[in-house]
């Protein structure tokens, strides 16, 4: 009886597995890293993360951004200018964990913000698959995109989603129709 219990068991963990395998269409470890300023992003990750069972890293910087949404413009395009580089919270312990990345950012100023420019810096994601995704009150991607690929020139990068900031607590179906077009989950 005993025996049957513990195959039992063993027959119901791998086929969670093989189930976890065909709804994401891999066995890829993914990393979702995000850096967020009001929220709208996070929220992107969030669900993005959820249903690509990947795991969640949030970009912070030492210091915060001022919270007022005009502080917060001119800071952007005064770090942007000089190319300034903000002191990140934490690093990731091991990117080589990793084979796909989401990357998530708001688009300031026509890309992604300095903190996530120090990110990309800071690790080798050659041969990774990175696949970006933004929020934005009507630029979309800008040129982040060109930049992204000047950042990780030895990567592949796949087509990005870019959902207005006002439209994100509405996009669970977008966000699901782009990881099933991108052959993500099924």
């Amino acid at each position: 009886m005993k025996i049957k219990l513990i195959l039992l068991t063993l027959a119901t963990v791998l086929m969670s597995g093989i189930q976890l395998q065909a709804q994401t269409g891999s066995s890829k470890k993914i990393l979702v890293a995000y850096f967020s300023h009001s929220g709208n992003t996070r929220a992107v990750a969030y669900d993005i993360c959820k249903k690509v069972d990947g795991e969640f890293f949030e970009i912070h910087t030492v210091k915060p951004y001022p919270t007022d949404y005009n502080a917060v413009v001119d800071q952007a395009k005064r770090e942007q200018k000089s190319d300034y580089r903000p002191e990140l919270k934490s690093r990731l312990k091991n990117i080589n964990q990793y084979e796909i990345i989401f990357l998530g950012y708001p688009d300031w100023w026509d890309t992604y913000p300095q903190a996530v420019k120090v990110f990309l810096s800071q690790y080798d994601f050659s041969g990774k698959i990175i696949i970006p995704f933004c929020t934005h009150e009507g630029s979309e991607f800008g040129r982040s995109i060109a930049d992204l690929k000047k950042m990780c020139p030895n990567s592949h990068i796949l087509e990005g989603l870019a959902i207005r900031g006002s439209a994100v607590h509405n996009s669970d179906d977008r966000i699901e129709g782009w990881l099933k077009k991108l052959k993500i989950i099924k």
